[in-house]
């Protein structure tokens, strides 16, 4: 059984007017003197509390903002949340004080839709306590859980309640976790995995996860110039994890025994001070970079042989940039690859699933994150699932 088809979703939900339906979002948004900067995440969570209104229910929201630790915080209140999300869903949104919380619900109509209180305001949430588990679950009928980006952790609202109440994945959950099972699940091979970022020592359970499960395994961004150390080549004063060179052997000997194909580059671009566009930069063989010089991206030559090793892939999986692309022109080879994966993309020989921060802001800088079969919005939840980890507000889903 595939893990997509392993919990039920609100297409299995019947005759839900009138119900109190508990939904828990990720509606954590970036705010900036009262105003939310970025809200991504308020529009993912629109689908799913839209259905649910439209079908009758009286939606709850349950979701967290900010690290109060189990503290009441007017600054990390999700009545500051509210009105936005109201913009966004283009509906009444009411706030839920969790004091009056019960007798609030009572009062709600079929189909309105109310945000309850910061869930970290409870020092329970987070310790997945048994009285906060049933202080929500005396709020609601049925549980739904749509938060993806917080299945790594065990809190009350995201594993607790889906062992109280009937349970089902949201649409960005179900769209998530199918996602999630093409990529590495039960994926059509050849499968690559792009992984980048500064330092090995943030992606060692990925990398030794991956090297099992993907035939091409491409290493990008400071990373790369550890397991480059680790061959023996002279990185210069690049960033570099010395003391992870016999780690990273070891990754690689695991490659080999796995007939999984590792691709470090082989042409770089350097400079002697990391700044955009420095006088110094150059590109060269990897094997002669100078002392005092840096790898600040991977070279042209090695980055078209990447989008030719794609071109024969069948799925890939993406987290982190090949370079520092924040700085131009170290975000050259992310952007020409970033490029390659949307075409073949669209073409439909490619099943394209990226995630974590910098890789999202690398392809909206790119234009292309429209052009992938899905782009994750979860950080540590996705890092966790590429390391092979069991989510618990995932498992507790296909109880």
């Amino acid at each position: 059984m595939t893990v997509a088809r392993s919990f039920k979703t609100l297409d299995d939900m019947s005759d839900i007017a009138g119900k109190r339906v508990l939904v828990r979002e990720d509606v954590n948004v970036p705010m900036a003197d009262g105003v939310v900067t970025d809200d991504t995440r308020l529009r993912a969570a629109v689908q799913t509390v839209a259905e649910l209104s439209d079908r009758g229910a009286k939606v709850i929201v349950l979701a967290h903002f900010g690290r109060p630790k189990g503290e009441r915080n007017p600054e990390m209140s999700l009545a500051l949340v509210t009105k936005p999300f109201e913009a966004v869903i283009g509906r009444p949104v009411r706030f839920i004080d969790d004091e009056y919380a019960a007798e609030t619900i009572a009062k709600m109509t079929d189909g309105e839709i109310g945000i309850l209180e910061n869930t970290r305001f409870d020092p329970g949430e987070e310790k997945n306590a048994p009285e906060t588990v049933e202080r929500f679950a005396a709020l609601g009928d049925l549980y739904v859980n749509d938060a993806f980006s917080a299945a790594h952790r065990a809190h009350a609202s995201t594993e607790g309640l889906a062992h109280r109440l009937p349970a089902f994945a949201g649409r960005q959950m179900e769209a998530e976790l199918d996602a999630l099972d093409k990529a590495l699940g039960n994926p059509e091979h050849p499968v690559a995995a792009v992984v980048g970022g500064a330092k090995v020592s943030t992606k060692l359970d990925v990398l030794k996860h991956l090297v099992a499960k993907v035939d091409h395994l491409i290493i990008g961004g400071g990373m790369a110039n550890t397991f480059l150390a680790a061959r023996g080549v002279n990185v210069g004063k690049s960033l570099c994890e010395h003391d992870l060179t016999g780690t990273a052997e070891e990754i690689l000997d695991a490659a080999d025994k796995a007939n999984c194909i590792v691709h470090l580059p082989y042409d770089v671009v350097v400079a002697k001070e990391f700044a955009a566009n420095p006088p110094s930069l150059r590109t060269c063989n990897v094997h002669e970079v100078a002392e005092d010089e840096m790898i600040l991206d991977v070279g042209p030559a090695a980055t078209e042989a990447l989008g030719d090793v794609l071109k024969n892939c069948r799925t890939l999986v993406w987290n982190g940039p090949l370079g520092a692309f924040e700085t131009p022109p170290f975000d050259t080879a992310t952007m020409s690859l970033a490029h390659t994966v949307a075409a073949l993309t669209k073409e439909g020989s490619l099943v394209s699933v990226a995630g974590g921060g910098d890789t999202v802001a690398a392809l909206n800088q790119a234009g292309v994150a429209d052009d992938m079969t899905f782009i994750s919005t979860a950080g540590g939840a996705f890092l966790e699932w590429m390391e092979g980890k069991e989510l618990p507000g995932v498992a507790a889903l296909q109880h």
